[in-house]
């Protein structure tokens, strides 16, 4: 049996957000236990040339509602980058899920076939709806979620592996 467009992303999608607002979580109370302001997780990154938690944050939710856009027909919400706080950083990320769980398996119905391009300034990438989830979307998600999580535990956050995968109910 196949294993549906809608299976390979909605749920999948839900899943890792939910991993985010954990990890949120635990970064609010370690910066509490320890005094740490809530600024400087925010603002951490890995590198000076990548994002900050912020930004990751943002990239999740937008990829994960993008790629709905994408593969359908559906209108996705516009989230403006405009979080300044670990609570603006909840907000979207529950406003990103709430969006997903409006779309059915049926919205995502023959999605493998249709094109989907993809331009990055001057590089402009088509990939038939399958090839983007698997080799584009998903990575990208993940990449973003991974980077996350190394950022909050490059700043001492207690978060591992278990943390990353989340719950498996």
């Amino acid at each position: 049996m196949p294993v549906s467009m809608y299976k390979l992303s909605v749920p999948v999608f839900i899943r890792g957000l939910n991993i985010l607002a954990n990890l949120l979580d635990k970064a609010e109370a370690h910066a509490a236990e320890h005094n740490i302001p809530l600024d400087d997780l925010f603002n951490a990154r890995l590198a000076p040339d990548m994002l900050a938690l912020s930004g990751q944050i943002q990239r999740v939710s937008d990829t994960s509602k993008n790629t709905i856009g994408r593969l359908s027909d559906i209108t996705v919400p516009s989230f403006p980058d405009e979080e300044k706080s670990f609570a603006d950083l909840r907000e979207r990320t529950a406003k990103t899920i709430a969006f997903l769980e409006t779309v059915k398996p049926s919205d995502l119905e023959g999605s493998d076939t249709r094109d989907v391009t993809i331009n990055f300034g001057k590089l402009k990438f088509t990939f038939t709806g399958d090839d983007y989830m698997l080799k584009f979307a998903i990575p990208n998600f993940f990449f973003h979620v991974t980077t996350t999580h190394d950022i909050l535990r490059n700043q001492g956050v207690a978060v591992g592996k278990a943390d990353f995968l989340g719950a498996y109910s």
